[in-house]
């Protein structure tokens, strides 16, 4: 309960910070919809959910590969 206290406090304290986007009725039935497909796939051990998963890691693998080899030398470069 002490947690989900702090949590509030923080998102009231936190500025609100206004959206660039548009949303409207349409893109929360997109959103939903490919949510909700995505449960249904995995109930139904779907192949392609799986290969979804697998590719998915492996894209975080290898981006963070990629972070740690130029990470810091690009790091002096975006603090200029």
């Amino acid at each position: 309960m002490m947690f989900i206290d702090n949590v509030l406090e923080h998102l009231q304290e936190s500025p609100k910070r206004t959206s660039r986007s548009t949303i409207t009725r349409q893109t929360k039935i997109d959103k939903a919809t490919g949510l909700l497909s995505s449960v249904e796939a995995r109930k139904k051990n779907d192949p392609l959910y799986k290969r979804m998963l697998y590719y998915r890691d492996e894209y975080y693998k290898y981006r963070d590969m990629i972070h740690r080899k130029y990470g810091p030398r690009m790091k002096s470069k975006a603090r200029r």
